[in-house]
C-alpha cells in the first residue's frame, strides 16, 4: 500500500494559520491538515487533521462517509447526538476516543465552550 504522508519529525505547529472550514460544515468549525490527503472520489489516501469547534457551534445532521475515521478529543467539550436546534445529546470531555468504520452514521455534534479534536481518516487498501 502506498502511503501519501511524508516523513515529518517533531516540529512546532503554527496554530494561528492554515485553518479552513471544511466543505459541508457550518462556520465556526475549522480544520488544519497536518499530513496526507484523502481522495474521496477514488477512495484512497489518508489524512491527519485537527478539527476545532468554536463555542456554541453545532451541526444539524449525522455524518456518513466511506472512509475509516479515528477521533481523539484533545480539549474542550463535545456533545454528540444533539438535534437540529443544537439541543440534547451526550457530553464528552477530553481524552475520549472513537473509531468509526466506513458507512457508520455519527453526530450531529456541538460544543458549548469549544473543543479540539485530532482526527485520522483513511481508506482500507484494496
Amino acid at each position: 500500500m502506498a502511503v501519501n504522508k511524508k516523513h515529518d519529525e517533531f516540529h512546532a505547529i503554527d496554530m494561528s494559520t492554515g485553518w479552513e472550514t471544511p466543505p459541508g460544515y457550518p462556520p465556526g468549525i475549522q480544520q488544519k491538515i497536518l499530513a496526507g490527503a484523502l481522495d474521496e472520489m477514488n477512495k484512497r489516501g489518508s489524512r491527519t487533521r485537527l478539527l476545532r469547534f468554536a463555542p456554541g457551534v453545532f451541526t444539524t445532521a449525522p455524518f456518513v462517509h466511506e472512509y475509516w475515521e479515528e477521533v481523539y478529543q484533545v480539549s474542550g467539550d463535545l456533545i454528540v447526538g444533539n438535534d437540529a436546534n443544537g439541543k440534547g445529546g451526550t457530553s464528552f470531555k477530553p481524552n475520549t476516543y472513537a473509531c468509526r468504520p466506513p458507512g457508520a452514521a455519527h453526530g450531529p455534534f456541538k460544543s458549548e465552550g469549544g473543543c479540539m479534536l485530532l482526527e485520522i481518516h483513511y481508506f482500507d487498501p484494496a
